[in-house]
């Protein structure tokens, strides 16, 4: 019941870090992208 309970848990906290990381996608930000525009070489899809 225990690792149920934990195995539970534990898709629970990488679903929630997956959601994150696509609503940051969507707005535009990345874990690529620095937002440092003069230093990027255009791959990061970050609009100026």
């Amino acid at each position: 019941m225990g690792t149920f309970i934990t195995a539970v848990i534990l898709i629970c906290i990488v679903g929630l870090v997956i959601r994150k990381m696509v609503m940051d996608k969507k707005s535009g930000k990345s874990l690529q992208c620095g937002c440092d525009c003069k230093n990027c070489a255009g791959g990061c899809g970050h609009k100026q």
